[in-house]
């Protein structure tokens, strides 16, 4: 048996009930955190808290080398853990894949995503919401401005009237950056939403844009303005993502306004 299980999105106590009984009955654990990061705690936290041992998996040890996890798999209860929800990413749904042919049973147990968060806390309508796109860093994809993948996500989705999620990069063992540094220990590295800002600006400084803080954790941050207005302030620890809000119903203005500090007068109201 093969178990994905989803730790939500903050620490160790994000877990759902349903997925904690599924992790404490596994006989093996392996988890992955390149896809994204519970900030609120650490690995050692984790293991205490749930009294078990977790084998963390690099991107190469999970999309190209899983065979000791499916092998596992074919004889023991075997728990594979992400932040968030377990499904999002394509990584894991190939895992799953690649156990059914195998004739390995899998489960999944869900957990909250940024997403749903997203559209709870910023009063978002979740079905308003079009195709997300993830705003690389500019050494990442070597491009000068924004990557058209990102332009054309925002411009379709506000042509249709939708809101638009955008996810800031995530570089975890960051060989870039530990270059770039010239050390020898390996750097995480998180896109703020002022870095993220900056970056949308540059074609977009008037539209507006609303950050998403910390969801899920004790102190979310939910605050709206203009690019060129969120590039300049500052939000505190990640992780960031950042919404531009396609047309608002009047609910999700009032929402915006009163949740976010946004200006009525600068939304788009249908």
């Amino acid at each position: 048996m093969l178990t994905f299980i989803g730790l939500g999105l903050y620490d160790e106590h994000s877990i759902t009930v349903e997925g904690q009984e599924a992790l404490r009955n596994a006989d093996r654990v392996y988890a992955e955190f390149y896809t994204s990061e519970l900030i609120g705690t650490s690995l050692e936290d984790l293991e205490s808290h749930h009294d078990i041992e977790i084998e963390v998996r690099d991107r190469t040890g999970v999309e190209q080398h899983p065979e000791d996890i499916l092998e596992a798999a074919e004889t023991e209860d075997v728990a594979f853990l992400t932040a968030g929800d377990t499904m999002i990413s394509t990584t894991h749904v190939d895992l799953r894949l690649r156990a059914h042919e195998r004739g390995i049973e899998t489960r999944v147990v869900h957990g909250v995503t940024a997403q749903t968060a997203t559209s709870a806390l910023t009063g978002l309508q979740n079905y308003r919401f079009g195709k997300a796109t993830t705003l690389p860093f500019p050494y990442a994809h070597g491009a000068e401005g924004l990557p058209a993948s990102v332009s054309n996500t925002i411009d379709d989705n506000r042509a249709d009237g939708l809101h638009t999620v955008v996810y800031l990069d995530i570089k975890v063992d960051n060989e870039a950056a530990t270059n770039r540094l010239e050390t020898d220990e390996t750097l995480e590295e998180y896109m703020t939403a002022d870095v993220g800002a900056e970056l949308l600006a540059e074609e977009y400084p008037d539209l507006v844009g609303v950050v998403v803080a910390r969801a899920g954790s004790p102190d979310p941050l939910v605050e709206a303005g203009t690019m060129t207005e969120l590039a300049e302030r500052e939000f505190g620890d990640p992780l960031h993502l950042l919404v531009v809000p396609g047309d608002c119903h009047l609910l999700e203005a009032d929402a915006l306004v009163e949740l976010a500090g946004a200006d009525r007068d600068a939304l788009d109201i249908s």
